[in-house]
């Protein structure tokens, strides 16, 4: 069976990825605080991108997914946005957009998206060559936990219910996890199905993403070796520490001059 990508099917993203507690609102008022322009990474159908547009920022979005970024740019026609932002399909790794940025960022985990290494360092160079003088990187992560990735391996997960506005219809996610421990890698069977509103399957969709989950130190590590100094680490969008207990990583990075 041919494998197909979760992001070929923007509308269930759409329906179904909500992003983090509060992670809209960080990310908007990062980018007022720069002054704009901003750029994002893994943008795809633009939730975070036109938040920051509608606050006023000139927005540039990079994605690998034509479908998602063809979604981003019908929603800022919409919004009438489409004057403060841009779409760029292109890799992390080897996006050239011949400009400098006050402030890079790469929300929902998109930077997990990068399978190796070397791709890790190659894109956060790129980034670095992207970014004004003290410029600053922000991303966030998830904090792995090998024991969790252990109970859930080979397993149907069922991941929520979510409703898709306008209609009486609702999408079921179940997702079944291969976890890769010596490379660090999680490849993800994701099914959406569609319910109507009295309970008949409308669609079963089955599709694939892939993940290389990265350690906190290892992140720093990376970042120290690709020319950033770590000014800020947090484990909530509202900015709470960074400890132990913490199941997410917020990372604020600026670019220092070699």
């Amino acid at each position: 069976m041919s494998e197909v990508s979760m992001y070929a099917w923007p509308d269930y993203y759409d329906w179904t990825s909500d992003g983090l507690e509060g992670d809209i609102t960080y990310y908007t008022e990062l980018a007022q605080a720069s002054g704009g322009p901003v750029l994002e990474l893994g943008c795809g159908t633009g939730r975070c991108s036109l938040a920051i547009a509608r606050a006023g920022m000139e927005v540039v979005g990079v994605d690998l997914s034509p479908e998602m970024l063809k979604r981003a740019r019908e929603k800022a026609d919409a919004m009438g946005l489409s004057e403060r932002t841009q779409w760029v399909e292109a890799s992390m790794t080897t996006f050239e957009l011949d400009r400098r940025f006050p402030l890079v960022i790469i929300p929902y985990r998109s930077f997990l998206h990068l399978m190796t290494v070397k791709d890790q360092l190659t894109a956060l160079k790129r980034i670095r060559q992207h970014l004004q003088q003290d410029g600053m990187l922000v991303l966030d992560v998830f904090v792995p936990s090998l024991v969790e990735l252990h109970e859930i391996e080979g397993k149907n997960v069922h991941r929520g219910t979510f409703p898709i506005p306008g209609t009486s219809d609702c999408v079921e996610v179940h997702d079944i996890t291969e976890h890769d421990p010596f490379r660090q890698w999680v490849h993800v069977i994701r099914f959406y199905e569609r319910y109507d509103g009295s309970g008949r399957l409308v669609e079963r969709l089955r599709t694939v993403f892939q993940l290389r989950y990265i350690f906190p130190t290892e992140l720093f590590h990376l970042l120290r070796l690709a020319g950033f100094q770590i000014v800020g680490r947090y484990g909530t969008f509202h900015r709470g520490p960074f400890d132990h207990r913490s199941t997410e990583l917020i990372v604020e990075a600026k670019k220092m001059e070699t």
